[in-house]
């Protein structure tokens, strides 16, 4: 990842963060709807996956307790967060609302 956090929630394009760990089971049961997303929404979004164990200044500034927990960012506004795994309709539906 190059640049600043700030500087990648700046865009213009939505981003999606995926705060994870490798421990997680749940977190390895989301991985496939979120490269599934990727494909189909393509350059609308970004996703971008961040490792709570190797980033836990991040993680706690973001009060990220649990994982899998999403934020959606856009202009650096938080536009939309929620812990635990959802499905491809369910993430489809939170993406179109911002892109």
């Amino acid at each position: 990842m190059t640049g600043t956090f700030e500087e990648l929630i700046a865009s213009e394009k939505p981003i999606l963060i995926d705060f994870f760990a490798t421990w997680c089971g749940p977190c390895k049961a989301l991985a496939p709807t979120l490269q599934q997303l990727a494909q189909e929404e393509g350059d609308k979004i970004r996703i971008v996956k961040i490792d709570v164990d190797q980033n836990p200044k991040l993680a706690a500034k973001y009060r990220v307790s649990g994982v899998p927990t999403l934020i959606l960012f856009k202009k650096s506004e938080l536009k939309w967060r929620q812990s635990g795994v959802l499905s491809l309709p369910q993430l489809k539906n939170v993406v179109e609302q911002f892109v």
